[in-house]
Protein backbone atom coordinates (compact mmCIF):
# COMPACT_ATOMS: atom_id res chain seq x y z
CA UNK A 1 0.00 0.00 0.00
CA UNK A 2 1.12 3.52 -0.75
CA UNK A 3 1.79 5.62 2.37
CA UNK A 4 2.72 9.25 2.73
CA UNK A 5 5.72 10.60 4.63
CA UNK A 6 3.48 11.81 7.49
CA UNK A 7 2.09 8.36 8.24
CA UNK A 8 2.74 7.20 11.82
CA UNK A 9 2.40 3.71 13.18
CA UNK A 10 0.81 3.29 16.60
CA UNK A 11 1.37 0.13 18.59
CA UNK A 12 -1.76 -1.84 19.39
CA UNK A 13 -2.71 -1.69 23.09
CA UNK A 14 -2.06 -4.76 25.17
CA UNK A 15 -3.67 -6.02 28.34
CA UNK A 16 -7.14 -5.39 29.75
CA UNK A 17 -9.32 -2.81 28.02
CA UNK A 18 -10.73 -0.28 30.50
CA UNK A 19 -14.03 1.49 29.95
CA UNK A 20 -15.54 4.45 31.73
CA UNK A 21 -19.29 4.80 31.95
CA UNK A 22 -21.18 7.71 33.47
CA UNK A 23 -24.58 6.90 34.99
CA UNK A 24 -27.01 9.66 35.94
CA UNK A 25 -29.86 8.92 38.37
CA UNK A 26 -32.71 11.38 38.88
CA UNK A 27 -34.17 10.87 42.36
CA UNK A 28 -35.95 13.07 44.85
CA UNK A 29 -34.77 13.77 48.38
CA UNK A 30 -37.82 11.93 49.71
CA UNK A 31 -36.85 8.78 47.80
CA UNK A 32 -33.34 8.94 49.25
CA UNK A 33 -34.85 9.35 52.72
CA UNK A 34 -37.08 6.30 52.20
CA UNK A 35 -34.21 4.14 50.94
CA UNK A 36 -32.04 4.98 53.95
CA UNK A 37 -34.83 4.70 56.53
CA UNK A 38 -35.90 1.13 55.71
CA UNK A 39 -34.09 -2.18 55.92
CA UNK A 40 -35.39 -3.16 52.48
CA UNK A 41 -33.34 -0.34 50.94
CA UNK A 42 -34.34 0.40 47.35
CA UNK A 43 -37.25 -2.05 47.50
CA UNK A 44 -38.93 0.18 50.09
CA UNK A 45 -39.93 2.54 47.27
CA UNK A 46 -42.24 -0.12 45.83
CA UNK A 47 -43.87 -1.05 49.15
CA UNK A 48 -45.99 2.12 49.18
CA UNK A 49 -46.02 2.46 52.98
CA UNK A 50 -43.09 4.75 53.74
CA UNK A 51 -44.09 5.36 57.35
CA UNK A 52 -42.51 8.01 59.51
CA UNK A 53 -39.00 9.11 58.57
CA UNK A 54 -36.85 10.22 61.50
CA UNK A 55 -35.41 13.70 61.53
CA UNK A 56 -31.92 12.24 62.09
CA UNK A 57 -32.15 10.39 58.78
CA UNK A 58 -33.25 13.54 56.97
CA UNK A 59 -30.37 15.56 58.44
CA UNK A 60 -27.83 12.90 57.44
CA UNK A 61 -29.21 12.82 53.91
CA UNK A 62 -29.09 16.62 53.66
CA UNK A 63 -25.45 16.64 54.77
CA UNK A 64 -24.53 13.91 52.30
CA UNK A 65 -26.30 15.65 49.43
CA UNK A 66 -24.49 18.89 50.32
CA UNK A 67 -21.16 17.02 50.12
CA UNK A 68 -22.08 15.53 46.73
CA UNK A 69 -23.00 18.97 45.44
CA UNK A 70 -19.68 20.46 46.58
CA UNK A 71 -17.78 17.58 44.96
CA UNK A 72 -19.73 17.96 41.72
CA UNK A 73 -21.31 14.51 42.00
CA UNK A 74 -24.86 15.80 42.37
CA UNK A 75 -26.94 18.70 41.13
CA UNK A 76 -29.97 19.99 42.99
CA UNK A 77 -32.96 20.74 40.76
CA UNK A 78 -35.61 22.51 42.86
CA UNK A 79 -39.17 21.30 42.47
CA UNK A 80 -42.40 23.30 42.52
CA UNK A 81 -44.88 23.30 45.41
CA UNK A 82 -48.28 24.69 44.39
CA UNK A 83 -50.80 25.49 47.14
CA UNK A 84 -54.28 26.48 46.01
CA UNK A 85 -56.64 28.30 48.40
CA UNK A 86 -53.64 29.28 50.51
CA UNK A 87 -55.85 31.45 52.76
CA UNK A 88 -57.16 28.22 54.32
CA UNK A 89 -53.79 27.62 56.03
CA UNK A 90 -53.46 28.65 59.66
CA UNK A 91 -50.72 30.69 61.28
CA UNK A 92 -48.70 27.58 62.19
CA UNK A 93 -48.59 26.43 58.57
CA UNK A 94 -47.46 29.88 57.46
CA UNK A 95 -44.70 29.82 60.08
CA UNK A 96 -43.52 26.46 58.76
CA UNK A 97 -43.48 27.77 55.18
CA UNK A 98 -41.48 30.81 56.29
CA UNK A 99 -38.84 28.57 57.82
CA UNK A 100 -38.84 26.07 54.95
CA UNK A 101 -38.26 28.78 52.34
CA UNK A 102 -34.97 29.70 54.02
CA UNK A 103 -33.51 26.26 53.27
CA UNK A 104 -31.18 25.77 50.31
CA UNK A 105 -33.14 22.68 49.29
CA UNK A 106 -36.55 24.37 49.37
CA UNK A 107 -38.75 24.09 46.25
CA UNK A 108 -40.21 26.96 44.30
CA UNK A 109 -43.42 27.96 46.10
CA UNK A 110 -46.48 29.02 44.10
CA UNK A 111 -49.71 29.91 45.90
CA UNK A 112 -53.14 31.02 44.72
CA UNK A 113 -56.03 32.69 46.50
CA UNK A 114 -59.17 34.66 45.68
CA UNK A 115 -59.48 36.52 48.99
CA UNK A 116 -59.01 40.23 49.67
CA UNK A 117 -58.43 41.67 53.13
CA UNK A 118 -59.39 38.81 55.42
CA UNK A 119 -58.53 37.29 58.77
CA UNK A 120 -55.54 34.98 59.15
CA UNK A 121 -56.79 31.61 60.36
CA UNK A 122 -55.79 30.96 63.95
CA UNK A 123 -55.48 34.67 64.79
CA UNK A 124 -57.63 37.77 65.11
CA UNK A 125 -55.47 39.78 62.71
CA UNK A 126 -56.42 40.70 59.15
CA UNK A 127 -54.01 40.92 56.23
CA UNK A 128 -54.12 40.98 52.43
CA UNK A 129 -55.27 37.61 51.03
CA UNK A 130 -55.23 36.12 54.55
CA UNK A 131 -51.44 35.69 54.37
CA UNK A 132 -49.07 37.11 57.02
CA UNK A 133 -47.16 40.21 55.96
CA UNK A 134 -43.74 38.64 56.57
CA UNK A 135 -44.58 35.83 54.12
CA UNK A 136 -46.00 38.26 51.57
CA UNK A 137 -42.65 40.08 51.57
CA UNK A 138 -41.00 36.89 50.31
CA UNK A 139 -43.45 36.45 47.41
CA UNK A 140 -43.70 37.95 43.95
CA UNK A 141 -47.36 38.87 43.51
CA UNK A 142 -48.84 38.48 40.03
CA UNK A 143 -51.57 41.02 39.35
CA UNK A 144 -54.70 39.86 37.53
CA UNK A 145 -57.41 41.78 35.69
CA UNK A 146 -60.99 40.79 34.81
CA UNK A 147 -61.54 39.16 31.43
CA UNK A 148 -62.72 41.38 28.61
CA UNK A 149 -65.74 40.51 26.49
CA UNK A 150 -63.48 39.38 23.64
CA UNK A 151 -61.49 37.11 25.94
CA UNK A 152 -64.67 35.60 27.43
CA UNK A 153 -65.98 34.87 23.93
CA UNK A 154 -62.71 33.16 23.00
CA UNK A 155 -62.72 31.06 26.18
CA UNK A 156 -66.31 29.97 25.58
CA UNK A 157 -65.47 29.10 21.97
CA UNK A 158 -62.55 26.93 23.08
CA UNK A 159 -64.75 25.28 25.71
CA UNK A 160 -67.36 24.44 23.08
CA UNK A 161 -64.68 22.76 20.98
CA UNK A 162 -63.46 20.75 23.97
CA UNK A 163 -67.02 19.61 24.76
CA UNK A 164 -67.77 18.86 21.06
CA UNK A 165 -70.71 21.28 21.12
CA UNK A 166 -71.77 23.03 17.92
CA UNK A 167 -73.05 26.54 18.69
CA UNK A 168 -74.29 29.26 16.39
CA UNK A 169 -72.72 32.71 16.36
CA UNK A 170 -75.84 34.35 17.79
CA UNK A 171 -76.00 31.82 20.63
CA UNK A 172 -72.30 32.34 21.37
CA UNK A 173 -72.84 36.11 21.41
CA UNK A 174 -75.71 35.73 23.89
CA UNK A 175 -73.69 33.34 26.04
CA UNK A 176 -70.80 35.82 26.03
CA UNK A 177 -73.16 38.57 27.21
CA UNK A 178 -74.37 36.31 30.02
CA UNK A 179 -70.77 35.60 31.00
CA UNK A 180 -70.00 39.33 31.17
CA UNK A 181 -73.09 40.14 33.26
CA UNK A 182 -72.92 37.12 35.59
CA UNK A 183 -69.73 35.05 35.68
CA UNK A 184 -67.56 33.01 33.34
CA UNK A 185 -68.12 29.81 35.33
CA UNK A 186 -71.88 30.14 35.02
CA UNK A 187 -71.59 30.65 31.26
CA UNK A 188 -69.31 27.62 30.90
CA UNK A 189 -71.71 25.43 32.86
CA UNK A 190 -74.54 26.50 30.55
CA UNK A 191 -72.80 24.96 27.52
CA UNK A 192 -73.51 21.33 28.43
CA UNK A 193 -77.04 22.12 29.61
CA UNK A 194 -77.79 23.97 26.36
CA UNK A 195 -76.35 21.06 24.36
CA UNK A 196 -78.74 18.67 26.14
CA UNK A 197 -81.69 20.94 25.35
CA UNK A 198 -80.56 21.05 21.73
CA UNK A 199 -80.25 17.26 21.60
CA UNK A 200 -83.75 16.86 23.06
CA UNK A 201 -85.28 18.86 20.23
CA UNK A 202 -83.00 16.95 17.80
CA UNK A 203 -81.17 20.07 16.72
CA UNK A 204 -77.80 20.22 14.97
CA UNK A 205 -76.31 23.19 16.81
CA UNK A 206 -77.17 25.18 19.92
CA UNK A 207 -79.39 28.16 19.13
CA UNK A 208 -80.42 31.27 21.04
CA UNK A 209 -83.65 29.60 22.19
CA UNK A 210 -81.63 26.84 23.90
CA UNK A 211 -79.52 29.39 25.78
CA UNK A 212 -82.63 31.30 26.87
CA UNK A 213 -84.32 28.14 28.13
CA UNK A 214 -81.29 27.10 30.17
CA UNK A 215 -80.97 30.66 31.51
CA UNK A 216 -84.58 30.53 32.70
CA UNK A 217 -84.17 27.10 34.33
CA UNK A 218 -80.87 27.63 36.18
CA UNK A 219 -80.25 30.91 37.99
CA UNK A 220 -76.89 32.51 38.67
CA UNK A 221 -75.60 33.77 42.01
CA UNK A 222 -77.00 37.29 41.64
CA UNK A 223 -80.53 36.14 40.80
CA UNK A 224 -80.41 33.49 43.52
CA UNK A 225 -79.34 36.10 46.09
CA UNK A 226 -82.10 38.44 44.97
CA UNK A 227 -84.62 35.62 45.33
CA UNK A 228 -83.42 34.91 48.88
CA UNK A 229 -83.70 38.58 49.82
CA UNK A 230 -87.26 38.79 48.54
CA UNK A 231 -88.44 35.59 50.23
CA UNK A 232 -86.11 35.44 53.23
CA UNK A 233 -89.02 35.35 55.67
CA UNK A 234 -90.38 32.21 54.01
CA UNK A 235 -87.31 30.08 54.76
CA UNK A 236 -86.74 27.94 57.80
CA UNK A 237 -83.69 29.85 59.00
CA UNK A 238 -85.65 33.08 59.37
CA UNK A 239 -88.41 31.25 61.25
CA UNK A 240 -85.89 29.82 63.72
CA UNK A 241 -84.31 33.23 64.16
CA UNK A 242 -87.70 34.83 64.86
CA UNK A 243 -88.54 32.10 67.37
CA UNK A 244 -85.26 32.69 69.19
CA UNK A 245 -86.01 36.39 69.32
CA UNK A 246 -89.48 35.71 70.75
CA UNK A 247 -88.02 33.39 73.37
CA UNK A 248 -85.49 36.04 74.33
CA UNK A 249 -88.21 38.64 74.76
CA UNK A 250 -90.26 36.22 76.87
CA UNK A 251 -87.32 35.44 79.16
CA UNK A 252 -86.60 39.11 79.68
Amino acid sequence: DAMGPNTKFVQCPEGELQKRKEVVHVVSLHEIDVINSRQQGFLALFAGDTGEIKSEVREQIDQKVAEWREEGKAEIVPGVLFIDEVHMLDIECFSYLNRALESDLSPVLAVATNRGITRIRGTNYKSPHGIPIDLLDRLLIISTTPYTEKEIRQILHIRCEEEDVEMSEDALTLLTKIGVETSLRYAIQMIIAAALVCAKRKGVEVEVEDIKKVYSLFVDVKRSTQFLVEYQNEFLFSEIQDQDADMTDTNV
